[in-house]
């Protein structure tokens, strides 16, 4: 089992089948996972999206800036949401925010997140990197890196990484395993370049794997082969 985890989630994963809006037995799955992991000694940090609210590629009529900003504001209420859920079964939590919000977050210090972890709270980080034209991929990086993480868990709606759409192929085939190069050189769309390169540069394995999956969080982060993992 890993020492210390950061897991990316993406919004519309906490809106269910839907997509959208906050899911309550969506949410409550992951919740339950989360907390088995965090009573177990697993140090846990999660980067959240906020494509079940909004999207900055939504804004395409107006400013670029402005569209990637009101998308980070969605990450702190699916943050908030998350905190609720979590400490409600019992485990504290703190949502570090990279915008400054502090009326209803703390700003992000690494300092304060990693004191957090040596309590056993869960930190949740928001807002992504706080900068427009980056992603939460880059975000969950960028995050992974500071925080020393063993490992990147990427929860996706597929389960796994395939060689085509398996959507739209139904002979695609699924990778068990592949190189940070091969996923940049191939152009597999699992994270984008720069979040991917970040893992490279600083050894963090990625794991990504399908959320739906029963105890697939706690399997991943247990080590078990489950997904497609990237090193």
């Amino acid at each position: 089992m890993y020492k210390r985890v950061l897991l990316k989630l993406s919004g519309e994963a906490l809106g269910g089948e839907t997509g959208t809006g906050i899911h309550p037995e969506t949410v409550d799955s992951v919740v339950v996972q989360l907390v088995k992991l965090a009573k177990s000694g697993v140090e846990i940090a999660i980067v959240v999206g906020g494509g079940n609210f909004w999207r900055g590629r939504q804004g395409v009529a107006m400013d670029k800036v402005t569209a990637d900003h009101m998308g980070m504001l969605a990450t702190i209420m699916n943050a908030l949401a998350l905190q609720d859920a979590i400490e409600k079964k019992g485990v504290p939590t703190r949502v570090q925010t990279a915008l400054s919000i502090p009326a209803v977050a703390e700003p992000f210090i690494l300092r304060k997140a990693l004191r957090h972890f040596e309590c056993g709270r869960i930190v949740i980080f928001a807002c992504g990197t706080g900068n427009p034209y980056f992603t939460t991929d880059s975000g969950a990086a960028l995050r992974a890196a500071e925080i020393k993480a063993d490992v990147l868990l990427m929860a996706k709606n597929v389960d796994g990484v395939y060689d085509s759409d398996p959507k739209t192929n139904k002979n695609a085939k699924k990778l068990d395993e592949l190189t940070y190069m091969e996923v940049i050189n191939k152009n597999i769309a699992v994270m984008d370049f720069t979040s991917i390169t970040m893992c490279m540069e600083n050894k963090i394995p990625i794991v990504a794997f399908g959320l739906a999956e029963e105890n697939s969080i706690i399997r991943a982060a247990s080590g078990e082969k489950i997904g497609t993992i990237i090193k």
